[in-house]
């Protein structure tokens, strides 16, 4: 059986496209590698902010349904999103980034060996930065070079998946039976899961919770979490593997820039497995990828409709001057 690869993205919810681009982009200094639609609700922005080359395994996603309400955390969720930093050295950066631009965070803590900063966006959505210093498995990728964070201190992709769940027997084995992922280590509640070349780009972080009300999703909330496989057969492979374990799937789904498999493993918890390609380059130039709204072949069609659903945001990126703001 070929095994997952790694965390391929997050996808979350945002109250606002706008002040969701604003902060990737010119805080977390990330890159908006596509402007696109929800392919399943076409009046829903979809934007992906990666590393420089739009690398599988360093894109978080944002939905941003219109009139959806706050979401609320708690158990049966996947709560929290990581993202690689390169040392112990670029956290003491972000305190200073953090304190800055008055982003709430809780200082560095060590999390299973990694030192880390949790934080909060606008709308509390949960991100912890990981440090790679002491970091094997997974190779990273390039920070935005155009951004304006310091290259060495730089954000350069995924870190381990944050789930908190009631039912923790069920879902261990979900991840140890059906995924093939296996439970490296454990500090109280939290177990540490990894999968293929491990390390940070490979792990998720399970919580045991029983005590606290089950989360509810919604802006702020995440919505599913996406695992890397190699190509379309390795796919087909995975479909066929967990329907065999029984789980309802949304079989082959082709989403354009990747292919794609979605299964609800546990309450709350819905996970996607993704191929490495085609990727996000294909269709615009490197200089200027995420400052037209982008859609593949099958919605080109209604390109005109789109566009007049979506408002218009600014994303052009190419012909302004960032620069690397050293602290």
């Amino acid at each position: 059986m070929n095994e997952i690869k790694g965390i391929h993205h997050v996808t979350a919810i945002t109250s606002s496209a706008e002040k969701n681009y604003e902060f990737f982009t010119y805080f977390l200094g990330m890159r908006l590698v596509k402007k696109t639609v929800n392919q399943d609700d076409i009046q829903t922005y979809h934007l992906f902010f990666a590393d420089d080359k739009g690398s599988a395994g360093t894109d978080m996603t944002f939905f941003d349904f219109p009139g959806i309400q706050k979401g609320s955390h708690g158990t049966n969720e996947i709560y929290k999103t990581a993202f690689r930093v390169p040392t112990d050295e670029a956290l003491d950066y972000w305190i200073k980034r953090f304190d800055k631009y008055e982003v709430k965070h809780k200082g560095i803590q060590e999390v299973f060996g990694k030192k880390t900063i949790s934080f909060v966006d606008f709308d509390d959505q949960q991100y912890m930065l990981i440090s790679d210093e002491h970091n094997e498995g997974v190779a990273s990728g390039t920070p935005w070079q155009n951004g304006p964070v310091p290259l060495e201190y730089a954000i350069t992709g995924l870190g381990p998946i944050h789930i908190r769940v009631a039912e923790f027997d069920q879902l261990k084995e979900v991840l140890e039976k059906a995924m093939l992922m296996r439970e490296i280590a454990k500090e109280g509640s939290f177990h540490l899961f990894e999968v293929g070349e491990g390390g940070n780009g490979a792990q998720v972080i399970v919580e045991h919770n029983i005590l606290l009300p089950r989360g509810h999703q919604g802006f702020g909330t995440i919505h599913h979490a996406a695992f890397r496989v190699a190509d379309t057969n390795v796919l087909q492979e995975w479909i066929d593997r967990m329907e065999q374990f029984g789980f309802n799937t949304s079989g082959y789904v082709d989403r354009f820039f990747f292919e794609s498999l979605y299964a609800r493993v546990a309450q709350g918890i819905l996970f996607e497995w993704a191929t490495d390609g085609p990727g996000f380059m294909g269709d615009e130039p490197y200089e200027t990828v995420g400052e037209k709204l982008s859609l593949p072949p099958f919605l080109e069609s209604k390109r005109v409709q789109i566009e007049q659903m979506v408002r218009p945001i600014d994303t052009v990126r190419s012909t302004l001057t960032i620069d690397k703001e050293y602290l």
